[in-house]
């Protein structure tokens, strides 16, 4: 009988708390973390991203983060790959990996696998990129609602590189991206458990993000697209540039927001983003989730650990 390795995903919306009990669980349990964010993995990109301080990475270090100038592109297939070394790497040292964070589809690919998705055609992308132009994202968005729903209510009516991907397999193979997602089958031998917090009260939630968001600017997120935006060789056609509060923050440097309307599209960029995330995990399978407000929060995920999931690594301890 093949070993089974345990991996624990701590997941979440934006703002929940994630990163503060993960630090914690790593203090009291053989635990590394693995960072799960399309955004932390740049480098020089740490305010808008809340990458934590020197301080706590010297406490809990973060794998995936800082692996890539925010010039390169990153996609969920390289995630993968990445992710895959690094919960290896952790399992040799008989130690948990504890994935931490909210890009929902770097969890799916990990947990799913891949599927061989057809590759991208310049002829059906131009003229998808041409009706586009001709009827704007929201219209094509409304499209992919009809031929794919799931797909639908996890894409944003203005992501047009998602929406355009989404419409372009259908179109070269006549089945729908959930389809492919279905067919999608993973031969490792993990046992993924999966931890969602947030809060109960979503006003809690739309409070912190604010709140949050607000702090970021204070400590000197503008500074840090100023930067970014200095180099000379980053757009907001970029997925980094293209971030939550670094894309508002670079409209405003560059003239087309006041501040006032920067942070409340920041603000409420954050909120979509977290709706989002929350769609995603409301239909996740074997989600077990945790109130982020709770008082004893941290002892109930203990419980949890020490109930379902340190009796099936000492299993696999004793088999390895």
């Amino acid at each position: 009988m093949n070993a089974i390795f345990p991996i624990i995903c701590l997941m979440g919306p934006t703002a929940s708390g994630k990163t503060q009990l993960a630090v914690k669980l790593t203090q009291h349990f053989p635990m590394e973390i693995v960072s799960v964010d399309s955004a932390m993995v740049y480098r020089t990109m740490d305010i808008g991203t809340a990458k934590p301080d020197e301080a706590t990475l010297k406490l809990a270090p973060h794998r995936l983060i800082n692996i890539r100038d925010p010039k390169e592109p990153y996609s969920a297939a390289q995630f993968r790959e990445d992710a895959l070394r690094e919960i290896q790497d952790i399992f040799q040292q008989k130690k948990i990996p504890l994935l931490v964070g909210g890009t929902m589809l770097y969890f799916r690919v990990l947990q799913e696998g891949l599927s061989d998705l057809p590759s991208a055609n310049a002829v059906v992308r131009k003229k998808i990129m041409k009706q586009a132009e001709d009827l704007g994202w929201p219209a094509m968005h409304a499209r992919l609602v009809k031929i794919d729903p799931l797909a639908g209510a996890r894409i944003h009516p203005h992501d047009s590189q998602r929406i355009q991907r989404a419409l372009e397999v259908y179109e070269l193979t006549g089945k729908s991206l959930s389809e492919w997602t279905a067919e999608k089958t993973s031969k490792d031998n993990f046992h993924f458990y999966n931890l969602a917090i947030a809060p109960n009260d979503r006003a809690i939630l739309h409070a912190r993000i604010a709140e949050r968001f607000k702090q970021m600017l204070n400590e000197g997120l503008i500074e840090e697209v100023r930067r970014l935006r200095s180099r000379g060789d980053l757009s907001l056609e970029m997925p980094s540039i293209r971030s939550v509060g670094y894309r508002q923050v670079w409209e405003y440097l560059a003239g087309n927001y006041s501040y006032q309307e920067m942070e409340e599209r920041g603000i409420i960029a954050t909120r979509q983003l977290a709706k989002r995330q929350l769609t995603w995990l409301r239909s996740w399978p074997d989600v077990r989730w945790f109130d982020s407000e709770a008082g004893d929060l941290y002892e109930q995920v203990e419980r949890y650990i020490i109930q379902r999931i340190l009796l099936l690594s000492s299993k696999y301890n004793e088999k390895a």
